[in-house]
């Protein structure tokens, strides 16, 4: 799930290499906390949220397969 997320991520930014993703799992729930260069987070979120917003119901989608939640947070 993780690498679903790593591709769709590094896919928007233009500094690949500081794209960071932390995975904690819990029994039910899977928390992911992306990091992304400062200038790159703008594109990562999207006007109004709206890129942030997809890539969540993409992430939840692909979770709902294996039975789980996903948290996805994005950190400055």
């Amino acid at each position: 799930m993780k690498d679903v997320l790593e591709t769709i991520i590094k896919n928007l930014v233009e500094d690949k290499n500081a794209v960071s993703i932390e995975e904690v799992s819990e029994p039910k729930t899977i928390t992911f906390k992306v990091k992304v260069a400062e200038q790159d987070m703008g594109k990562v979120i999207g006007k109004q949220g709206r890129i942030a917003k997809a890539i969540r119901i993409v992430m939840k989608s692909v979770a709902a397969k294996e039975h789980k939640k996903t948290v996805i947070e994005f950190i400055d």
